[in-house]
């Protein structure tokens, strides 16, 4: 029986060689999206993430969160018999994926000037720290570089200390955002062109284009942002605050926000208070505001304060920590955890898709990740190579032992 398509992507053809963040990443949002993803894993150990933590039954969960679906075959690409495995793939792919150090696929001979003539449709996709061109090129590049070079850091922690790095790797996930809509965007034209393209994404890049409002003030008047804990640098009140029995975000980002929120608290005069009576005067003064809304605010608890704002239509939250996140009844609605069925794992929950498109089902379930090599005798099948190249390349009791 056909399998219905699981996205708009279905039929594209991914050949992955990223591994750890960014580009493992970056195909499972494709693979989410539909497409077929074969990971080529360097033999003997495969991808470094197979040794992070946390394990289960000895097995990496975080290597699987972001390699769910896809299929697995390791290649040494030094070696002739696995070049021409590969180059047999190429044939068949829409897309390769990699990110190691710009200059790496060129000695192998698979950057994308040596191959684009063999492979014109192949779209060529590159994550790499800071990109294909420029004076930093051959930098070595991980998350914290990145935050810490573009800004990020500088911008990050509490109001008047030192900045510090976000709490997540936003350098390899954004990059993998933006090399999923450029891999997309690309697949579009080549519809009508049927031309592949070249796709140089720099982490840095990425992070220069997230900086919004900080690097915009910068541009434009000299201003240089930084740590305003969790209070934005240009809105107030947007900012968490203290309440009776914890802390509570709430953002009343213009001036109707304001006025629900002064008559929620029983501070009506707030709204022609001429240190608070718009948008302005609130930035002015939004040390005092603070003051005297968390005087206002320890009158009651964070649960009540949260159901009145709400009901005044204010934005408002309580400040869930992971525990509570993964209870919320909202993402639970939305099928943002789901469960994969793993032969060694046994159940695991995991982040489900937030791509929601009519006409495609939001399955509760994914398959698991793929054990090192696994589809090799199935994948030089379907390209119908000779006996000999399905040689095993790797034993399964191999496995790296990082941590």
């Amino acid at each position: 029986m056909t399998q219905a398509p699981r996205g708009p992507l279905a039929g594209v053809r991914i050949l992955d060689l990223s591994r750890v963040l960014a580009g493992p990443y970056c195909t499972t949002l494709l693979w989410e999206l539909g497409a077929e993803v074969l990971k080529i894993e360097q033999p003997p150990h495969g991808d470094d993430m197979r040794a992070f933590p946390p394990f289960q039954n000895g097995e990496s969960v975080f290597f699987a969160s972001v390699n769910r679906g896809k299929r697995s075959l390791a290649l040494n690409l030094k070696e002739e018999g696995d070049r021409r495995v590969f180059e047999a793939l190429l044939d068949h792919a829409d897309v390769l994926l990699e990110n190691f150090r710009p200059g790496a696929m060129q000695k192998l001979g698979y950057d994308y000037d040596a191959i684009k003539d063999r492979y014109p449709a192949l779209i060529y996709a590159s994550i790499s720290g800071f990109g294909q061109t420029g004076p930093y090129r051959d930098l070595p590049a991980y998350d914290l570089i990145v935050q810490a070079l573009g800004g990020m850091i500088s911008i990050n922690g509490e109001e008047g200390g030192k900045g510090v790095r976000l709490g997540v790797s936003l350098g390899d996930l954004a990059a993998g955002v933006f090399a999923a809509l450029a891999i997309a965007a690309a697949l579009y034209e080549r519809r009508g062109s049927g031309k592949g393209r070249s796709i140089d994404i720099a982490m840095l890049d990425v992070q220069t284009m997230l900086l919004e409002s900080a690097l915009v003030r910068q541009l434009a008047s000299g201003e240089t942002q930084r740590p305003t804990g969790s209070r934005h640098p240009v809105i107030t009140p947007f900012d968490v605050f203290e309440a009776k029995d914890g802390r509570i975000a709430i953002a009343a980002a213009n001036d109707h926000l304001f006025d629900a929120l002064c008559d929620c608290i029983g501070r009506p005069a707030w709204k022609s208070d001429a240190r608070y009576e718009n948008i302005f005067a609130r930035y002015a003064n939004h040390a005092a505001l603070k003051s005297d809304l968390e005087a206002a605010l320890a009158a009651r608890s964070v649960a009540e304060w949260v159901e009145t704002l709400r009901a005044a239509g204010v934005p408002v939250a309580p400040i869930h920590d992971m525990a509570e996140v993964v209870k919320d009844p909202q993402l639970i609605a939305r099928n943002m955890f789901v469960e994969v069925d793993d032969a060694e794992m046994g159940k695991l929950k995991m982040a489900g898709s937030a791509f929601k498109i009519s006409g495609y089902e939001d399955s509760a379930t994914r398959p698991p990740a793929p054990n090192l090599d696994e589809a090799r005798r199935d994948v030089l099948a379907e390209l119908g190579l000779p006996e000999e190249e399905k040689r095993a390349r790797v034993k399964q009791d191999e496995k790296p032992h990082l941590w």
